[in-house]
């Protein structure tokens, strides 16, 4: 498994694939079934090593694992390749960097001597692992990308690269409930985003989560540092230096989140109240209109609809001595 180290790379996340037991939770939890049952996980092995690829001179560093696949009757080693994909906008040269990613990594094994060219290619599983807000658009294989779709008789000479996409945000909090692992209250937490109270719920399941897994000590490191990390990118205001456990500081961390709600809360119920002092003064400018000139045109919604307070004041004001709407509208 490599993941790809650009301008928007989540280091916390390149971390967490550093440990067996995540890359298992993502195969198990969200690749094709077919696929996961195929692999012994016990025999995860992890690669590490970096190159510079020579059409962009774009360093990358790469966290690869590989795993024994039995596949009628026959062992073999395949090679999981994971593209963190975390910009806010899709990229839909995706298939172009994933073939060019692709064929730098199987350069790296033959010129670290890993597999020699009469020994052929081993095969890789490449996995996008987007958590963009964005709906992803981009096609999924590079032959897809070829337009017009070329005839039968040059089909055979085009390129072919398919890679397999889990879009954290098109999983509704139920499906992820139905798997429990710490990666899945990960992706909540993700997909909680800047709602405290969301975000605190989120929290809460990854906790009992993390309770109940066999290695919960080395899980719960592992998610505090990344809910550390997370919690900072949100600017979270909470005591980030006290939280060593989200299992042994819960109740410290439940109380701060909790602080967080209200403060959420009350700042939803100040807007909210605002808002209401908006709309009733645009209604009342907007029955002053219909009095004097008759019914409200779309044109001047719009204008009603993006108006500050100050502005409908002003309004109210100058319908008293307007002519017309262009007159009272035309700055």
């Amino acid at each position: 498994m490599a993941s790809t180290t650009h301008k928007h790379h989540d280091s916390g996340y390149k971390e967490l694939f550093s440990y067996p037991e995540f890359v298992r939770q993502l195969i198990e939890g969200f690749a094709p079934a077919e696929i996961a049952q195929l692999m012994d996980f016990t025999t995860l092995k992890q690669h590490n090593g970096h190159y510079i690829t020579p059409m962009f001179e774009e360093k990358i560093e790469d966290v690869v694992w590989s795993v024994e696949v039995t596949w009628e009757g026959v062992t073999q080693e395949v090679f999981l390749y994971l593209l963190l994909e975390f910009q806010s906008a899709v990229d839909r040269t995706m298939p172009i960097r994933l073939m060019h990613y692709v064929a730098c990594f199987y350069s790296e094994l033959l010129k670290q001597k890993v597999i020699t060219p009469s020994q052929g290619l081993p095969p890789i599983f490449p996995v996008v692992l987007y958590n963009g807000t964005e709906c992803w658009a981009a096609k999924t294989d590079i032959f897809e990308m070829i337009t017009p779709e070329p005839p039968s008789f040059l089909q055979v000479y085009q390129p072919h690269l398919r890679y397999f996409l889990i879009d954290e945000g098109r999983y509704t909090e139920e499906q992820l409930g139905l798997v429990q692992t710490p990666l899945s209250g990960v992706f909540s937490v993700e997909n909680a985003g800047a709602s405290w109270e969301t975000l605190q719920q989120a929290v809460d399941r990854i906790v009992t989560i993390i309770q109940a897994a066999p290695n919960k000590e080395r899980i719960d490191k592992v998610i505090t540092r990344w809910i550390k990390r997370h919690l900072q990118r949100l600017g979270a205001d909470i005591n980030l230096e006290q939280l060593e456990s989200l299992v042994e500081d819960k109740a410290m961390l439940a109380e701060n989140l909790e602080n967080l709600v209200k403060k959420e809360r009350l700042q939803g119920r100040q807007e909210g109240r605002q808002e209401g002092r908006l709309e009733e003064a645009r209604e009342v400018v907007r029955t002053q209109l219909t009095f004097k000139f008759g019914e409200v045109p779309e044109w001047v919604e719009a204008k009603l609809a993006n108006a500050n307070h100050d502005q409908l004041k002003v309004w109210m004001r100058d319908v008293l001595f307007a002519n017309g709407l262009e007159e009272m509208f035309k700055h």
